[in-house]
């Protein structure tokens, strides 16, 4: 990430706060696509670890759709749109 944001290494590791857990909260999250894979033939294209810097790529390329609906402007949008009459 930081390579991506031009940062020095690990200065993005500095961001994160870690907090506890919630009760009865999962303790592992595990996907396993064997059961689609063997009912449907289906398996993913890319890995999981090639997905997330696609997907991190697109956001640092769509800066201006991220500000946008980060900026809580869409909420006017709806309001608008779906505004009892």
């Amino acid at each position: 990430m930081d390579e991506k944001l031009g940062r020095a290494p690990g200065e993005s590791e500095q961001l994160i706060t870690y907090v506890k857990d919630r009760p009865g909260h999962d303790r592992r999250y595990a996907i396993d696509a064997s059961k689609i894979n063997k009912e449907l033939g289906w398996k993913p294209s890319v890995t999981f670890e090639e997905g997330l810097s696609q997907t991190i790529d697109w956001y640092l390329e769509n800066t201006e759709w991220l500000e946008h609906v980060t900026s809580g402007a869409y909420q006017q949008y709806y309001e608008q749109q779906y505004a009892v009459k």
